[in-house]
């Protein structure tokens, strides 16, 4: 198991030995032309690769977005406490509104039409909607594994769970039995390499009822299992069951890893409002619909700003 701080020398040995192991080896990344590939991809591993989504401007736009947003967490965070562990933040989680969709950056990533293609053959339809407009971050000095989770579980009661609307009174199903609920795409601003902390899938768990292994129990090529490399400009779209985690940061810049999340037709949790009525009228129709659910009251002004524990 990691310490949760490691000295130089520790350093210098881990960053040779995720120069020389850390990715999956024959990690696919796809064409965004290959649609059925990449919905055979995500249905069988439960994530995918698809390069090319960003261009060269919108991946700039994209990266000074989150650049801005960043800056404005770590002001309230001198001592680089993280809120997802020690130099790891998540982008909505630290948000009043516990989402980025009322920045510019984030909502034209609503407009890009292979990110709908892709989204619509993954479930079937394009009837879905936006959960939240999010990810993370994290920072050189992130130098501990996040532990495995998923994004998603059963519903238990009111106070557990109150963001999952799944329950099978009988105990015969689970959610994990289900086709993908909601998908998580994230937007890569700039390379991820085996050194600035690749998120960590572990492919085909998105159906597994066998627990999550802790840091200590996981095996060392699940701690290899990283998506990466993966150049700026692509996306990575997760079906937020499988096991995935963050990993060491040991480069000399901020990994970051804006998303959007995205409900299937059928599926649905409370929503916070993060878009404000004036901002979602500018949308186009397409994105308006993707974001029926997210936008505030017309007669509510939307109280937007960063906190390091969105309520």
């Amino acid at each position: 198991m990691m310490k949760t701080a490691i000295d130089g020398s520790e350093i210098v040995a881990l960053r040779a030995h995720l120069e020389a192991n850390n990715g999956i080896k024959g990690l696919e990344v796809l064409q965004h032309s290959d649609v059925g590939r990449a919905v055979e991809l995500f249905r069988r591993d439960g994530f995918v690769v698809v390069a090319d989504v960003l261009n060269h401007q919108q991946t700039q736009f994209l990266a000074n977005g989150c650049n801005e947003v960043a800056a404005e967490i770590l002001a309230l965070d001198s001592e680089r406490s993280g809120n997802r562990g020690s130099h790891r933040y998540s982008f909505g989680g630290s948000s009043l509104t516990r989402s980025q969709l009322h920045r510019p950056e984030w909502q034209m990533l609503l407009e890009i039409p292979v990110v709908d293609e892709l989204v619509t053959a993954i479930f079937g339809s394009s009837d879905y909607s936006l959960r939240a407009a999010s990810g993370d971050f994290c920072l050189p000095g992130a130098t501990s594994y996040q532990p495995l989770h998923s994004d998603v579980n059963d519903w238990i009661d009111a106070t557990k769970s109150r963001f999952s609307s799944f329950h099978d009174p009988r105990g015969q199903l689970t959610i994990r039995d289900l086709p993908c609920p909601y998908v998580c795409v994230n937007f890569l601003p700039q390379d991820v390499t085996p050194l600035n902390g690749p998120t960590r899938q572990i492919p085909g768990t998105q159906h597994s009822r066998v627990p999550i292994p802790s840091l200590k129990d996981e095996p060392e090529w699940m701690r290899l299992s990283t998506v990466c490399p993966a150049p700026a400009g692509a996306i990575m779209i997760r079906d937020v069951r499988a096991w995935h985690g963050g990993t060491p940061n040991i480069s000399d810049k901020m990994r970051a890893i804006p998303n959007l999340e995205f409900y299937a037709p059928w599926f649905h949790e409370p929503i916070v409002p993060g878009i404000s009525y004036a901002d979602h009228k500018k949308l186009s129709k397409r994105a308006q619909f993707l974001t029926r659910f997210c936008v505030a009251d017309s007669s509510e002004p939307l109280k937007t700003g960063a906190t390091l524990w969105a309520p």
